[in-house]
């Protein structure tokens, strides 16, 4: 039986398990051994020493270096991910994150919640995006748990809300600021789009492979960013006037009462007035249609930290880049629910 290695050395452990004939069941059983995988060839904590490797290195990476096949180390890591959930407990969430991920090619979407108090996910699942797929979510919590969500924080996607209007209706809905603000560096990114194309000869080369410069926050930026973008928005007055427009917006979120926030988003969309901005004046009507969503912000109550939802996002999309894709829809599904929890 395998166990832990001794420096360089590969360690096999050699003992007698006693088996038993059961007169009640007829059968022949083993000896139960708590030190013992589910696998009767490795022990226990040589399975969570793989877990843990597997949970910053690909499973390939780690087959290789313990001299075993890749379904060995995928079933060892799986059991150290069932342990995790075990330990992690049953959720009852209070503020919940719900967000969609693409698992393959062909808009397949999954539905991934978050418990943003405890920073960890608990559910993923779904057929799609829709309204029936995350119905499924308040199905598996159970209507007792579902009374006990204050607040659920999304995209603007209809399917959820109504979906969380339907099964939770106490809880307040909070639109996600990052999705708000990715709203809003599109509309900036169609604007610089527009002037280039009206723009000829020299006067593009300060636009040109300037996206990323102009969408990253300037703090964000190297030294030799934030001298491109100097020159770009001293070259191009509407460019420069997005860009501040698009700085601004996000103090938005800074704001205790509704009534602020609502004076600086008319005042921030009355300085729109003749500026040939289309994108985004279509950008402050979605927000004015989306306003109960953003509103619930100002409320004490609310002021979670929404940077969990985008954070958990980027550590999915390393999971499935570090593998170029889990095939297994299982096996990525217990990758994603134990990723923020403590190692065992």
């Amino acid at each position: 039986m395998r166990d832990l290695a001794c420096g360089n050395y590969r360690v096999f452990l050699e003992f007698e398990q006693r088996r038993v004939d059961c007169r009640s069941c007829q059968a022949v059983k083993g000896e139960r051994l708590d030190f013992l995988a589910d696998s009767p060839f490795y022990t226990k904590r040589f399975a969570y020493y793989v877990g843990r490797r597997c949970a910053k290195e690909t499973v390939k990476d780690v087959a290789k270096e313990l001299h075993l096949d890749w379904d060995s180390i995928k079933a060892l890591d799986m059991q150290y991910m069932r342990a995790q959930l075990a330990k992690a407990g049953s959720p009852g969430p209070k503020v919940i994150g719900i967000d969609e991920i693409s698992i393959r090619k062909g808009h397949t979407y999954r539905i991934v919640v978050s418990d943003l108090l405890r920073g960890r996910a608990i559910w993923f699942g779904g057929q799609d995006r829709s309204e029936a797929s995350m119905s499924e979510f308040y199905a598996w919590l159970g209507e007792k748990k579902r009374r006990g969500i204050r607040l659920a924080v999304m995209d603007m996607w209809k399917p959820f809300r109504n979906a969380t209007n339907a099964h939770a209706p106490q809880a307040a809905i909070l639109f996600d600021k990052f999705h708000i603000m990715r709203h809003l560096g599109e509309a900036l990114d169609q604007v610089r789009k527009s002037e280039y194309a009206r723009l000829t000869g020299a006067d593009r080369r300060y636009i040109k492979g300037q996206k990323y410069t102009l969408l990253s926050s300037r703090e964000n930026l190297s030294l030799d960013g934030r001298r491109a973008l100097k020159q770009l928005l001293a070259a191009n007055k509407r460019l420069n006037t997005a860009y501040l427009l698009k700085e601004s917006f996000g103090q938005l979120w800074s704001y205790e009462r509704e009534g602020w926030a609502r004076r600086f988003f008319e005042n921030w969309r009355a300085s729109l007035k003749w500026q040939r901005l289309k994108p985004y004046e279509k950008f402050a009507e979605m927000i004015d249609r989306h306003w109960d969503g953003i509103a619930a912000y100002c409320k004490p109550e609310n002021k979670v930290s929404l940077g969990f939802v985008e954070g958990f996002n980027n550590k999915i999309r390393v999971i499935q880049r570090r593998a170029y894709g889990l095939r297994d829809e299982e096996y990525l599904r217990q990758k994603i629910l134990t990723c923020m929890l403590p190692p065992l």
